[in-house]
């Protein structure tokens, strides 16, 4: 059975709402800061850290997209971006999904994308395991 994360914009976000092409230029930009410290390093850690491209497929358009493992230790990961009715507002969220076959890295940089974004955007992450972390600020 297929598992998901869901980073949720509630009250304290930087954030309110998200796009899917928004969702791509942050993993982008994740991809160029690691590029960055490889540099620094003297090694290239963008491929180590960020081991995916981007892949869209026709009938996604719009809804989701999916990052393709480039060697055989990662195989996929799908990003979507959506929203709930709580109450009279609407709560917009990020969810990142691990298809039935995934692999136990593909787990691993999952939760490192969802805390990485979600501390970013200072925003309420549900985790794959069923486990709450905030990084809202919260009263």
């Amino acid at each position: 059975m297929a598992q998901s994360a869901y980073i949720k914009f509630v009250e304290g976000s930087s954030l309110s709402s998200l796009t899917l092409d928004e969702l791509k230029d942050q993993l982008l930009h994740y991809k160029e800061q690691l590029n960055l410290t490889g540099k620094q390093l003297g090694w290239e850690y963008d491929d180590a850290g960020f081991p995916y491209t981007i892949e869209t497929k026709p009938e996604s358009e719009g809804k989701w997209f999916y990052l393709k493992g480039k060697d055989p230790l990662y195989k996929y990961i799908v990003m979507g971006t959506g929203s709930e009715q709580i109450g009279e507002t609407d709560r917009h969220y990020v969810q990142v999904v691990l298809p039935d076959d995934c692999t136990h890295g593909d787990k691993s940089k999952g939760n490192e994308f969802c805390k990485y974004l979600a501390k970013l955007w200072k925003a309420e992450l549900h985790l794959f395991n069923g486990r709450t972390m905030y990084f809202n600020p919260r009263k």
